[in-house]
């Protein structure tokens, strides 16, 4: 579908939303006429009001005058002179594909690249473009990889996408704010009548009569029909302009692979979805570990790690690059399938451009750690900056699990403070043990039905596992507490638990870790014992 015919359907669908709103409108004037001609008095006097009511969110949707602006991500806006060589790719590539360069780039925080351009007049007359650039994208990909999705950026706008998407984004706002004002209409209606029905409840309670159950269901319910009818145009509205979307990433993956070879389009493809898994990943597991304690990684290492951990899990990623979704997000989602997307481009015949660019996109940046620690600045909140920062990931990671098991409070913690009535202590729990009311306190667990019905030998089996993860986590904070515990830092598996004189906790072997296991095993027997755990434990964590 070529550009015309692109604005012409955008403009049949924003259409309609005025047809639609003609049409209701029309209708409540049609019922004010019938109601007045046929019947009088204060039913028919209602009637009026109530569609003079409804006939309000459709009028001020209608006459919407502006298209709202998307509110800028934050990032790092660079210039010629602070990147050289990232702003003399993009004009090339501008030249290349034969359109404008953009006036202004803009470097984010996430996995993507994005265009826009303020176009006036509902896209009539060109604006401002702007690129939005994903500094993991510069870290994860090669520059070929980074020159195909520039390429595919523009691509959108030499096909027009751009300033058409002025049209989509006007009807979008306006259904989207129809449909807002007739909820929140209902939504104060039932809370009107719920206010109306608990003080009526509390009077009959006051009197001794029994309070009757608040009900709100038919509040707001005329208001709920007009959103109903709004949210069924919206969804028609969503899903044909979304289909134009799609249609638009095709013809833009065509262009990136016309400008910057096959091999390389599909490439950057594949690695995009694991970029952005990977990058998940990171910010849960590493870059945000800290943030309970209140601490932060060294200066620019909150989003610098991430090439680390790309390098040192290159492994997983080979398998992930095979996985590629085969549907989209939702019906809703305005991209294809990337598996689709990939399946199309290598399909294409071979162009002989595998060898180009293959150095790590960063190289583009003049300097990387000083770009990384000005996008912490630009896109963490001023809380989190004021956080401490550590001098190593290795600090990073040894303060936070101590913060974390300093404060930890498993199911066995709550079931023996209810048990005892006392501070739950692993002194305490070993004193409930050595006194033989071990099975007691588990019966105070959360347990499944199953568990809480077996009797014996079987309950213990069932709570023995629930119970030994709790004693474990109370050990290792014990040695936390007295500063004994360590933790092995690792980009490319989980953190590890040492101790003194103790191996990893992931190398099997007869070690002070195998130890642990079998007093623990020992303290949680049928016939308890927990001398084994209580030679393992400092001296000043033993009971009296």
């Amino acid at each position: 579908m070529g550009a015309t015919l692109r604005a012409l359907r955008a403009l049949v669908l924003l259409f309609g939303f005025y047809l639609l709103s003609l049409v209701l409108l029309a209708a409540l004037v049609g019922l004010d006429i019938a109601v007045l001609t046929w019947t009088h008095g204060p039913a028919a006097v209602k009637i009026v009001i109530v569609s003079a009511l409804l006939a309000i969110p459709v009028v001020q949707g209608m006459f919407m005058l502006r298209t709202p602006r998307g509110e800028e991500p934050a990032g790092v806006a660079v210039t010629e002179t602070d990147e050289p060589r990232l702003w003399a790719l993009v004009r090339e590539l501008a030249a290349t594909t034969g359109t404008r360069a953009p006036d202004r780039i803009l470097l984010t925080a996430d996995v993507n690249a994005a265009v826009s351009e303020r176009s006036r007049l509902l896209g009539l007359l060109p604006g401002p473009r702007r690129l939005y650039l994903g500094v993991p994208l510069l870290t994860g990909l090669t520059e070929a990889q980074l020159r195909a999705v520039l390429a595919h950026e523009y691509g959108h706008f030499t096909g027009g996408d751009t300033r058409l998407s002025a049209l989509v984004v006007r009807g979008r706002a306006q259904i989207g704010r129809v449909i807002g004002q007739f909820h929140a209409k209902a939504d104060g209606k039932a809370a009107t009548e719920r206010a109306r029905q608990e003080q009526a409840s509390a009077k009959r309670v006051a009197k001794g009569k029994k309070a009757k159950k608040v009900d709100t269901g038919g509040a707001g319910a005329t208001y709920r029909m007009m959103a109903a009818i709004y949210t069924a145009y919206g969804k028609l509205y969503l899903r044909a302009s979304l289909s134009t979307a799609r249609a638009q990433e095709y013809a833009a993956d065509l262009a990136a692979a016309r400008i910057a070879g096959r091999d390389a389009t599909a490439s950057a493809l594949r690695e995009i979805p694991v970029l952005a898994t990977s990058h998940d990943f990171y910010l849960d597991s590493y870059a945000t570990l800290g943030l309970p304690a209140r601490l932060l990684p060294p200066r620019g290492e909150f989003f610098g790690g991430f090439g680390r951990l790309l390098s040192a899990r290159e492994t997983e990623l080979v398998e992930l690059r095979g996985e590629l979704p085969t549907e989209p997000g939702s019906p809703y989602d305005s991209h294809p399938p990337i598996a689709e997307r990939v399946r199309r481009i290598e399909a294409l015949p071979a162009d002989g451009r595998t060898e180009e660019a293959k150095g790590a996109a960063s190289a583009l940046l003049t300097d990387a750690q000083r770009t990384l620690a000005a996008l912490e600045d630009a896109v963490l909140a001023d809380e989190v900056l004021a956080f401490r920062r550590t001098g190593a990931w290795e600090e990073l990671l040894d303060a936070s699990m101590a913060e974390g098991l300093s404060c930890v409070h498993t199911p066995l913690h709550r079931a023996l403070a209810d048990y005892t009535g006392q501070q739950p202590t692993l002194t305490a729990l070993l004193e409930v043990i050595d006194d033989g009311r071990l099975w007691r306190l588990a019966e105070r667990l959360p347990l499944s039905e199953q568990a809480a019905a077996a009797k014996g030998r079987a309950f213990r089996e069932f709570a023995r596992p629930r119970l030994g993860e709790s004693l474990r986590t109370m050990v290792l904070a014990e040695f936390s507490a007295r500063s004994l515990l360590h933790w092995e830092f690792s980009w490319s598996r989980p953190a590890a638990v040492r101790l003194p004189g103790w191996a990893s906790a992931n190398t099997p072997g007869d070690g002070p870790e195998a130890a642990l296991e079998a007093a623990v095993e020992a303290a949680l027997a049928d016939h308890p014992d927990t001398a084994p755990l209580r030679a393992l434990l400092p001296p000043a964590a033993q009971p009296a």
